[in-house]
Parts: C-alpha cells; sequence; structure tokens
C-alpha cells in the first residue's frame, strides 16, 4: 500500500505500530475500577502456651506464635493495596492495642517487623482468659470501626471456672472478622523457660493450675474429700489433670465464635487466612485508580517480536537459494581455471 509515495508493507505497519503503542505507554493509560479491601485489627495471643511446638511442615518445626507471626505476614502479602491492618497483643485477660490500622502497601516494612517481633516475653502476666481477652479485643476493633482477626489457641489457664464462658455483653456480629485457630489437635508439652529466656524442659502436673476455684463449687462438691462450705467449699484435695498439655481448644472457640457473630477457621488447615477473613467481613469497596501502561508496552513489544520473526523469515529463501547457486559457481570457476592453464 502506498500513500504519498511512502509504501507501507507489513513491515512498516508493525514499526508504526510499536512506535504508536510506545507513545500511549508513556502517556499513560488509568482507569478507575472497584476494589475490595480489609480493614482489620489483628490481635495475637503471646501467652505461654503459644510457644507449644506443633505447627509448621513437618509438624513441630514451628511454635504456635511463629506460626502465627508467619501467618498475618501471609495475609498481607494476600491482600490488596489501600488495606489496612492495626495489631494489638493478648495476655492474661486483655487485648492491648499496639498499632492502630494502616495502609499495608505504604506501610509494609515497618508492619512486617511489628508482626516479627512479637514475642512470648512481652506478656505482662502468666494468666490466660481467653474469652475475656476475644471480648476486650471486639471492643477495641469496635472503636477503630475495624473487624477483627483474633489468633489463638483458646487454651484458658486456669481453666474455666464451673459456671462456664462469662457472657458476652455486645452485640453478635456487630464487630465480624475470624477467630484462628493456631494449633495441632494432639496434646503437647509446654514448653518451661528460665528467666533468662532458656528453654528448661516442659511444665508438669505441678506447675498449671489443674481447675478453677474462683466463684461458685461445682455441683459435686459436697462429695469430695475435706469439703467444707466455708473453708474448703472445692475440697481439700489438690486437682488433677493435664492442662500441662496443650492443644487447640476448638470446641471452646467454635463457641466463642458463635456468642460474639465472629467465624472461625484453624490455621493447620487453610493454606491462606485473607480469603477467609473477606469471606466473613462486609465488603469494604473503594475506588483505585490503575494504570495500565503496560498494556500498549506489551503490544509494541510483540509488534517488534513479529517484526524481527517476518524479517528472520522472509530471509530463509534467499539464504537457500544462495546455498543452491554455490556448486554452480564453484564449479565454473573451476572450468575457467583448468581452461585457462
Amino acid at each position: 500500500m502506498n500513500f504519498l509515495g511512502v509504501n507501507f508493507d507489513r513491515r512498516m505497519l508493525l514499526l508504526l505500530g510499536a512506535l504508536a503503542a510506545t507513545i500511549v505507554a508513556i502517556i499513560g493509560i488509568h482507569i478507575i475500577r472497584n476494589q475490595r479491601i480489609a480493614d482489620v485489627l489483628a490481635i495475637v495471643d503471646i501467652t505461654g502456651s503459644m510457644n507449644t511446638r506443633d505447627m509448621g511442615n513437618p509438624r513441630g518445626s514451628l511454635n504456635r506464635l511463629e506460626a502465627a507471626r508467619q501467618a498475618l505476614i501471609d495475609m498481607m502479602q494476600d491482600l490488596p493495596c489501600q488495606s489496612r491492618l492495626g495489631l494489638g497483643i493478648f495476655s492474661e485477660r486483655i487485648s492491648y492495642l499496639l498499632l492502630d490500622p494502616v495502609e499495608i502497601c505504604r506501610n509494609y516494612d515497618a508492619l512486617e517487623g511489628a508482626v516479627s517481633g512479637l514475642d512470648w516475653r512481652m506478656a505482662w502476666q502468666g494468666d490466660s482468659f481467653i474469652a475475656k481477652g476475644l471480648y476486650s479485643g471486639i471492643d477495641i476493633a469496635a472503636s477503630l470501626k475495624s473487624d477483627l482477626i483474633f489468633l489463638t489457641d483458646g487454651h484458658e489457664a486456669p481453666p474455666l471456672p464451673f459456671t462456664g464462658v462469662p457472657e458476652f455483653d455486645g452485640k453478635p456480629g456487630a464487630v465480624k472478622g475470624l477467630i484462628v485457630g493456631v494449633g495441632g489437635n494432639e496434646k503437647t508439652p509446654i514448653p518451661k523457660y528460665d528467666d533468662e529466656g532458656r528453654q528448661v524442659g516442659v511444665y508438669s502436673e505441678k506447675d498449671i493450675p489443674q481447675d478453677n476455684r474462683i466463684g461458685a463449687a461445682p455441683n459435686d462438691a459436697e462429695t469430695r474429700e475435706g469439703y467444707n462450705p466455708r473453708n474448703a467449699p472445692f475440697g481439700a484435695m489438690p486437682a488433677t489433670g493435664d492442662e500441662q498439655l496443650s492443644s487447640v481448644k476448638t470446641a471452646h472457640l467454635q463457641d466463642l465464635a458463635s456468642r460474639t457473630g465472629l467465624a472461625y477457621v484453624e490455621l493447620q488447615n487453610v493454606s491462606a487466612i485473607a480469603p477467609k477473613l473477606l469471606s466473613s467481613t462486609e465488603p469494604r469497596i473503594v475506588p483505585v485508580n490503575t494504570d495500565m501502561a503496560y498494556v500498549p508496552a506489551l503490544f509494541a513489544l510483540l509488534s517488534m517480536l513479529a517484526l524481527y520473526a517476518l524479517q528472520l523469515f522472509e530471509s530463509l529463501p534467499a539464504r537457500r537459494s544462495q546455498r543452491r547457486a554455490s556448486p554452480l559457481v564453484n564449479s565454473t570457476l573451476k572450468g575457467a581455471f583448468v581452461h585457462a592453464h
């Protein structure tokens, strides 16, 4: 095709297409699209039972706190930009806010450092009232207008009183989110550490309260040895049990989830928690300005590759003809050389 004396063959058209696409890519193309994001407060249980090594692959290569930290870092990588993440810890009977929710992508390094730095030594007391800590975390999330993700093994220490789980005073479902059960299903010894943070064995039955003797006594208290309604309402004999062994308390955490309106998932049974979080919370939609310059840039690259391939393909017949003509030329030259002599 000729236009103004210029022959627009296939190679010229590919070259012009690549040039035009490159110019468009430099100028830029932006589109506005709706993007679902997350706005969540993550609270991590840092009590002693979270040091139990029954997570990872192979099983036992990570303790529960390490697995919880890794799950949060993976979640940050899976959530889209403009999502926000806050961070808190749970110990004793309350949750404590460390960081208000901030945008993940712009603050990724700081958030990753904060999550990686979570340690059991940050706990201010050895008790672990899981239900009260969860209720406290819900209150904090509500004040921040955020969803909640609460990572814990559900191991109450001391055990729940005979009256059962404390009542939830809030409105179930007012705060959306996840309870993530961290730990294996088999009962595993809890590591014991000295004041320097060195492991010195595991907890024994005598080290851990085997029952909760606060509040009302059980119905069978009168049948216990040494029972006295005033001085020994729980009986005089020390309780026995296996509270020194720990596993994820699935039934307890599912009960707490139903009481509070949260969803429940076990970390050992899922490959990622970001999809579970998004499916258990109300959609938060924001307009996102997306740069689409890569589309014309890719078209320009493909056009140049096509131009090179076309040039290579068209040069093949000429090379074949040259190779076929070469013997004839050689024999002619050889005959001329002989004749001359």
